[in-house]
């Protein structure tokens, strides 16, 4: 193994293990199976039970940051003192006013106290740091890599594209060596805000098929006509706004009543108590099973066993949006028919009567009709999934992106602070 193969490298998120990022945990694992060096760092604790296989596979360290300053003022305290100490403690400072003189909130202390504990606690032999999402995660790291010296780069997703300022990305893409995205909408976008086009790059995250069942050889031709076999129909994701499950309720209890369906959900989330009253005044509450959280063998078992799975994507009031949901991806792993809104990242995977059906987002009238003709048209369903899984395999596959993050992170060895990729 070469010297910029045993270098390591901090992976610093928002919080982990997390259900919903297996993207995360799926790069990680790759990563380490590559030989890369790497230490995990959160901002938070996990908040849910369950855990992914695969998290239990990952080998690297992780370490916990206070989430709340007030939890851990020890650590905290001697992390500022620490802070005095460094030669670039005035320049830390005057871009953390820049910033808090835009953004007056508590969150962007606790961001720069996180940062004073990062920049202490991180070992010597760690001089480079990557940080998954753009918006707090990011600024922790900026303000710590500026602190301490070392350089940094970042994956930006989906939230932290959308919701943050345009003025504190530009800064953030600047300071950063480089950064990948996983759309080329989002691309597109941040491209525009930073120093050059060649700083931001289109990595999708793909599917490492090798941790999938291979798919059903046949699903049950079902067409919903039978009351006692009714068309299984299921969603994954978590309850917030952008994933526009508010619709998909409207949208099954507008289904015909001579079609007989059952839907499951899985996934936390916020607005999971509403999506419950929901359909309960909608009149289906009988016939939607809402699951909770759940590892990932528990969901690829239920993707194999429905007809149809569904993804109503959509942009949030704050401006949130999915990037390219990864349960798409597992759902086309096991030859699971699609249908979903023509937003985001999701046509660049799916296209609309090749290896999915998709309605324009926001419109369950759309989304309803499309679910009864597909649910009546099992034939329909067998061709757009098998497509679908044709082209997860050509194109999608998690192995050209490793491919990119290995080769970019094996190159940083002492890497100069104005190193683009090239």
């Amino acid at each position: 193994m070469s010297p910029q193969a045993s270098r390591r490298i901090a992976v610093v998120v928002k919080g982990y293990p997390r259900l919903s990022e297996t993207f995360i945990a799926q790069e990680i694992l790759a990563l380490e199976e590559r030989g890369v060096d790497l230490e995990i760092w959160s901002l938070r604790h996990p908040t849910e039970r369950a855990v992914h296989p695969m998290n239990r596979k990952i080998r690297a360290k992780v370490r916990y940051l206070p989430e709340y300053l007030y939890e851990d003022p020890i650590r905290v305290f001697r992390g500022f003192l620490a802070a005095l100490r460094s030669p670039r403690f005035g320049e830390l400072m005057a871009t953390f006013f820049r910033d808090l003189k835009r953004d007056m909130t508590a969150n962007r202390v606790r961001r720069l106290g996180q940062a004073f504990v990062m920049a202490r606690e991180m070992p010597e032999d760690i001089r480079h740091l990557h940080v998954h999402y753009l918006h707090t995660p990011a600024s922790v790291v900026r303000y710590a890599a500026l602190l301490s010296g070392r350089t940094w780069t970042y994956s930006a997703h989906a939230k932290d594209i959308w919701t943050t300022p345009d003025w504190e990305k530009r800064e953030k893409l600047s300071a950063a060596l480089w950064g990948v995205t996983c759309t080329a909408q989002g691309a597109q976008h941040l491209r525009d805000l930073a120093p050059t086009d060649n700083s931001v790059s289109l990595v999708y995250h793909g599917l490492d098929l090798s941790r999938f069942p291979a798919p059903p050889e046949a699903r049950p031709p079902r067409d919903g006509s039978n009351p006692a076999d009714p068309i299984r129909i299921v969603s994954v994701g978590r309850a917030v706004a952008k994933k526009g499950f508010g619709d998909l309720i409207q949208a099954l209890a507008a289904l015909p009543p001579d079609l007989h369906w059952r839907f499951a959900h899985v996934g936390g989330g916020e607005l999971l108590n509403h999506l419950k009253v929901l359909a309960q005044k909608n009149g289906v509450a009988d016939k939607v099973a809402f699951l909770g959280p759940k590892a990932q063998p528990d969901v690829i078992a239920l993707l194999r066993e429905a007809d149809l799975f569904v993804l109503p994507s959509k942009s949030a009031s704050s401006g949130d949006r999915d990037g390219l949901p990864n349960v798409l991806m597992e759902a086309a792993s096991q030859k699971l028919a699609i249908a979903a809104t023509d937003f985001a990242g999701i046509p660049e995977f799916v296209r609309d009567g090749q290896e999915a059906t998709l309605v324009p987002s926001g419109d369950w009238e759309a989304l309803s009709n499309a679910l009864n003709l597909m649910a009546r048209d099992p034939a329909r369903r067998t061709m757009l999934a098998a497509a679908a899984y044709e082209r997860l395999r050509r194109d999608f596959s998690m192995e050209g992106g490793i491919d990119e993050l290995e080769r970019r992170f094996l190159s940083l060895a002492d890497a100069p602070k104005d190193l683009v990729a090239a």
